[in-house]
């Protein structure tokens, strides 16, 4: 984009921006594929609208499947703290990889296309769990394969990667990078510096509202927003815009989805010979910001910190409960940073939020022990919170 698209065109993806239904989304794409036309200056638009199909019509299946109990289990419910998806080619450790971090005990060989369905298992962090999930490898020679859009459906629907690729390749930096670029293809990136746009229409905005955090607008100013979203016949809502962004991004995010997930790429295989030098090249061309492990799954080195790295990246807060006159509850409540006691009291139940009173704190966000407090006090991570409600 932007791909001067007739009146027509712009109409039926409007129309999929506001679908709400998968199959209303399916048939709002089949009549802008119909109806854009062909040239080069659309072949972008064109090919995300036939891979969004593919991956609407692939989901209205699993659902279908799921009815009937027949078929592979494609997604998996998340469970433990986050979930973490492992994503690589074939033949890349991904297998080795969680066996190495969790319990789970997966086929492992040294031919391609070993894991058919998703695996998940559960990594202990200190006193909590990750559930990363193994997954059939990419292919990044064949794009458009099913297999890949069950793949990017799971890396979408999770809060983190593990990006798995081999030091016994040749080039392991490019295919790294070919990894990377085939997930920004679909909308998924792994890097902040990419800048990424959010639109949410809001009936009871008058105007646009813009905000802008760690980021710029390049090239364009407000009036020019106004002006690209009238076009799409959007006139009231909020874009929230984090990084560097151009016009085009804008357009791209009416309809692309463009998602930020926090990665962590594995290089595997590191006890091979020419292993320390690949791994430097690697490092050498990673993405700002995302961080590197070389390890041996066999021997599990270089794995021993990536609980750590996980739970410093997903910005998660332990809170743990107590009732008065009583001993905390071991067990914590998973928060996002920021998150305030009355985040904390909604999560445990919601009746206790609406009849929320205050609340007393103790640890790191506790001036001393025991404060009293209200319900936009901000949480840190390890501390114990007693709620009282009305």
């Amino acid at each position: 984009m932007p791909a001067n698209l007739p009146p027509e065109a712009k109409a039926k993806l409007a129309k999929y921006s506001d679908a709400k239904t998968v199959e209303e989304k399916i048939r709002a794409l089949e009549e802008f594929l119909s109806a854009v036309p062909k040239h080069k200056g659309t072949e972008n638009l064109r090919l995300w609208a036939r891979r969004r199909l593919a991956e609407l019509r692939e989901e209205l299946e699993a659902r279908k499947r799921k009815k009937v109990g027949g078929g592979p289990r494609i997604f998996v419910e998340k469970a433990g703290a986050a979930q973490i998806v492992i994503l690589g080619p074939p033949n890349s450790g991904k297998s080795s990889i969680l066996a190495a971090l969790t319990r789970a005990k997966p086929e492992i060989a040294p031919y391609p296309f070993t894991t058919q369905t998703p695996m998940p298992g559960m990594l202990e962090y200190e006193d909590i769990q990750f559930q990363l999930v193994d997954t059939p490898p990419l292919l990044l020679d064949q794009p458009e394969s099913p297999v890949n859009n069950r793949v990017v459906g799971l890396a979408r629907n999770a809060d983190a990667l593990l990006l798995v690729v081999g030091l016994d390749e040749p080039r392991p930096e490019e295919t790294v990078e070919r990894l990377i670029g085939f997930l920004e293809d679909r909308g998924i990136i792994v890097s902040r510096r990419k800048g990424i746009v959010r639109v949410r229409k809001d009936r009871s905005v008058s105007g646009l509202r813009v905000i802008v955090r760690g980021g710029r607008m390049v090239g364009f100013t407000e009036e020019d927003l106004r002006r690209l979203l009238s076009t799409y016949r959007i006139y009231n809502a909020v874009v929230e815009i984090e990084g560097d962004v151009t016009l085009d991004d804008v357009e791209d995010a009416l309809f692309t989805t463009r998602v930020y997930k926090p990665a962590i790429i594995v290089l595997t295989k590191a006890d091979l010979p020419g292993a320390v030098e690949k791994a430097k090249r690697v490092i050498a061309r990673r993405p700002e910001g995302v961080p590197v492990a070389v390890a041996d799954a066999r021997t599990g080195r270089g794995l021993e910190r990536i609980g750590e790295a996980l739970f410093k990246m997903l910005g998660i807060v332990r809170v743990y409960t107590k009732q008065p006159n009583k001993e905390p509850d071991p067990n914590p409540l998973i928060l996002r940073e920021g998150a305030t006691v009355l985040d904390a009291a909604k999560r445990i139940h919601k009746d206790l939020a609406r009849k929320f009173r205050y609340a007393k704190i103790w640890g790191p966000s506790a001036k001393y022990p025991g404060q009293r407090v209200g319900g936009d006090h901000v949480l840190r991570d390890g501390d114990i919170v007693e709620i009282h409600s009305k």
